[in-house]
């Protein structure tokens, strides 16, 4: 560990902070209908959006409705992107002659797209045409990011309003995500990543020689426009297996740097967007000090694990760090730092392999996927997911000293706190369960490659990252074969869907609740005691529900590396 490494790590974190209240705030006007700088050009086109779907954006929808209207416009993208894989050896735009995708693949493939999971099973270069890398999947990252992001909107006006029955439209907020928040960043984003020499072209792959004298294949595309909504909506489908370990995904230390930001910067901004409509800007700022503190504690583990290396490796004359599976020009602090946001940012882009981790720098990972990814998380997935936790802890503390069970004057009551109950035990009842059937099922034990504690952890991680939506994988198990693509594409569903609905019934509920003004009987809500409070109920449930399994991979691993140092 180093100043150096600690200054970027804090500049990372200054950043972040210092875009929170312009990003909430321009996102706010774009939600509430209010015009913006982008307003005259982009106005006219919204509406021509509306007209053709036959949208009224002034009729406001049940959380019922809302709901049905998203999964229905799931389904759709569901259809696309599983037919194009199917058909791609017919249509156009695959100059390298890709041939159908296996069904089984497919199906895992379109899944994994609608629900921002973006697990790769698959090699982007060697399997997809352009024109599904573009119209399949790059248009699929930006309407499920955009669908997150509506989400947490309507359950944020769930707490704003009072004795409403309706919390938005599902089709506007969906549209104004893509069209005045994702899109406008994505082409000045692409462009840039453009300058940084990342590729951007329809033309067919490059053959090349090298120094040997040997004829190579160099796979292009269009993945600028590709890696700009991967990084800014979470989403971490790359163009190429390797995603941003990849130099063309990720070029420089420079494109490195701003992608790590990007991950961050909406999630981090629907903290304020929280705030400025409850009309309390601190409850958001408290919202995200519990991100933070998460987040930094989990950085500074795995970067003292990863500098720290092991014993083991020591042994062999290997000091000053474990540099295994990272890239020498990003180092081990930008590989801890990118290995933390993208998992606590549901985003499976990686520029390191997480499988060559220490044990303890694999473990945070590998918790923050386990937690939800509440920790900023996902464009609107990581905001809801929190607001979740933040339902529970104040039931919670106000059973325990006897106050009134209250969140920015909505009273929380049984039926919030069941819903927020059944999002989040769903979790370790896909996650766990489908853990258990693999290490005992013949076909999935032979898809391990690792045998023992870290063997367990890379099923376990594997489930975890489809669970909770991340797509990033330990590597070292063998994912594309018929058990694991159709269970995984069933907790990716589930974990998805299935904390969604229970959400958006709390955002019914609480709209239609008259808003009380707080008391000397109310538990205060923007202090350190309200983030501690969270802070620790979220650790407390996810210790309850997960540190049994986790504690048989990456701990075990961690002693057996570590034999002659003690714990």
């Amino acid at each position: 560990m180093t100043v150096i490494g600690w200054i970027q790590i804090l500049l990372f974190c200054a950043i972040v902070v210092a875009l929170v209240k312009p990003l909430g705030w321009y996102m706010t006007r774009v939600f509430n209908g209010e015009a913006t700088f982008l307003s005259p050009v982009l106005r006219p086109v919204e509406r021509g959006l509306y007209w053709v779907g036959g949208v009224d954006e002034r009729r406001e929808q049940h959380w019922l409705t809302y709901t049905v209207a998203m999964l229905l416009f799931h389904v759709g993208g569901f259809l696309i992107i599983y037919g194009l894989m199917r058909l791609q050896p017919l249509l156009p735009f695959n100059p390298q002659d890709q041939s159908a995708v296996a069904a089984d693949l497919s199906f895992n493939t379109a899944i994994s797209f609608i629900t921002n999971t973006n697990w790769q099973n698959y090699g982007g270069e060697s399997t997809l045409s352009y024109l599904t890398q573009m119209v399949g999947l790059t248009h699929q990252n930006f309407l499920s990011a955009a669908t997150g992001i509506a989400l947490a909107v309507a359950l944020i006006r769930g707490f704003s309003r009072s004795s409403m029955r309706t919390i938005g439209n599902f089709w506007v907020d969906v549209t104004r995500s893509t069209l005045y928040v994702l899109l406008p960043i994505c082409i000045v984003y692409a462009l840039f990543l453009i300058s940084q020499g990342m590729p951007q072209t329809l033309g067919a792959y490059v053959e090349a020689t090298t120094l040997e004298g040997a004829r190579q294949t160099v796979a292009v595309g269009p993945v600028a426009s590709q890696v700009a909504i991967k990084m800014l909506g979470t989403n971490g489908g790359g163009f190429f297996n390797a995603n941003a370990a990849h130099p063309f995904e990720n070029p420089t230390a420079l494109s490195n740097f701003v992608q790590m930001v990007s991950i961050f910067a909406i999630g981090a901004a629907l903290t304020n967007v929280f705030g400025r409509m409850v009309g309390d800007q601190r409850q958001g700022w408290a919202i995200l000090a519990v991100m933070g503190t998460l987040f930094v504690s989990g950085v500074a583990i795995t970067y003292w694990a990863e500098a720290s290396g092991t014993s083991a490796l020591s042994a062999l004359g290997l000091t000053g760090g474990n540099m295994e599976g990272k890239e020498v020009r990003f180092g081990i602090v930008a590989s801890s730092l990118f290995a933390v946001i993208t998992t606590a940012a549901s985003c499976g882009a990686v520029n390191a392999m997480h499988d060559s981790f220490t044990a303890l720098g694999g473990m945070i990972p590998l918790l923050n996927i386990q937690l939800g990814e509440i920790i900023v998380g996902g464009v609107g997935a990581g905001m809801y997911g929190m607001l979740l936790f933040v339902v529970l802890a104040i039931f919670v503390a106000g059973l325990m000293v006897g106050r009134t069970p209250e969140y920015v004057g909505k009273k929380i009551e049984a039926r919030e706190v069941k819903m927020a109950m059944l999002a989040i035990l769903i979790l370790p009842l896909m996650i766990l369960g489908w853990t258990a059937v693999a290490v005992v099922f013949p076909p999935a034990v032979a898809s391990m490659a690792n045998a023992g504690p870290h063997g367990f952890t890379e099923v376990l991680y594997a489930y975890s990252s489809q669970t909770g939506n991340n797509g990033s994988a330990f590597a070292g198990l063998t994912g594309n074969t018929p058990f694991y693509n159709l269970t995984g594409a069933m907790a990716m569903f589930v974990g998805r869907f299935f904390m969604i609905v229970p959400a958006m019934a709390i955002a019914g509920s609480l709209a239609a609740k008259k808003s009380i003004p707080p008391s000397v009987g109310t538990f205060p809500t923007t202090g350190g005691l309200f983030v501690g409070l969270v802070v620790g109920v979220i650790l407390i449930i996810g210790g309850l529900t997960f540190f049994p399994a986790l504690a048989l991979g990456p701990i075990v691993e961690h002693l057996a590396m570590n034999a002659n140092t003690l714990f």
